[in-house]
């Protein structure tokens, strides 16, 4: 199990935008009727079944708003949990969990909706050579957030952001005036970074291909044309091209996401798992240790 120390330095940014959101100059509440020695212990429960993420995260959380809080982890990452299931137990300052406590749900519930949601996917296309992507339909300012938890689920992250590859879609080839133009740009504006097109019909991909990009984006294709594109592919590739690696998009549901896979396409691209997935519902039960006196 992995610490807040391990968290890159911008997902701890996030959490403490998060926390100075919510707190603001202090947490009135808490701290107008919660002495400063009080003390609690308490578990983060699971209320539904599913797949757990964020407990690392959920753990700095509590971390910022007190050091001396004991958050001991009950299952690992990514682990699938029933209802009920204890996630953790937390220990310490009663300002301090009480101050803590919605924003660490609030991360641990989205990012446990999410890693359910993925591993659905992921499950769905297993037997495949198909691997489930995220897409850059995040909520805005948690992008690394919603990313880890897909990885949490057992997919993969496509691109970060605009700036770690080159995904040249269709304003981008409309702007040029065609595949080749804009690649040619792209090649020539840039260096070291992956190329890939979206390719709207048959004829697109096969100028992607004789462009030598890295990937091509099958946008919208129906299973048939998916299947088609990827025996062009095979062909280029016995002529002796580059090996594109090819990604299916568009409305991928839990319902179709398997016969796209059995296509023989190489990923498949998934908005829903942070843009649609629904948060994991859990909760935090208190239990005031015996002789501890809480009342001011």
């Amino acid at each position: 199990m992995t610490t807040e120390t391990d968290l890159p330095p911008e997902i701890l940014a996030i959490i403490r935008a998060a926390l100075a959101e919510d707190i603001g100059p202090g947490d009135a509440t808490t701290n107008s009727i919660v002495p400063t020695e009080a003390v609690m212990r308490g578990q983060i429960i699971a209320k539904q079944d599913g797949v757990i993420a964020g407990l690392d995260v959920a753990q700095a959380v509590y971390r910022m708003v007190d050091a001396q809080v004991d958050f001991r982890p009950q299952v690992q990452e990514g682990a699938r949990v029933t209802n009920r299931a204890v996630l953790a137990r937390v220990s310490g300052s009663t300002r301090g969990l009480l101050t803590a406590e919605r924003t660490a749900l609030n991360f641990l519930g989205r990012m446990s909706g999410i890693a359910t949601l993925t591993r659905a996917f992921v499950e769905a296309v297993a037997g495949t050579k198909a691997v489930i992507l995220d897409t850059r339909k995040t909520a805005p300012g948690l992008r690394l957030i919603d990313k880890l938890a897909v990885k949490r689920g057992g997919g993969q992250n496509h691109r970060i952001g605009l700036y770690d590859m080159l995904l040249i879609k269709d304003n981008h080839i409309d702007y040029a005036g065609s595949i080749p133009l804009a690649v040619k740009r792209a090649r020539a504006g840039t260096a070291g970074l992956e190329i890939e097109v979206e390719a709207r019909s048959l004829e697109d991909v096969r100028e992607a291909l004789a462009a030598g990009v890295e990937r091509i984006l099958l946008d919208n294709m129906t299973p048939e044309s998916m299947a088609e594109a990827v025996s062009i592919r095979d062909q280029f590739a016995q002529a002796g091209h580059r090996v594109a690696l090819l990604e299916a998009s568009g409305n991928v549901t839990l319902e179709t996401v398997r016969r796209i896979a059995e296509t023989g396409v190489d990923y498949i691209s998934v908005g829903a798992l942070t843009h649609s997935a629904k948060v994991f519902d859990v909760s935090f039960d208190y239990i005031i240790p015996v002789g501890t006196n809480c009342a001011s």
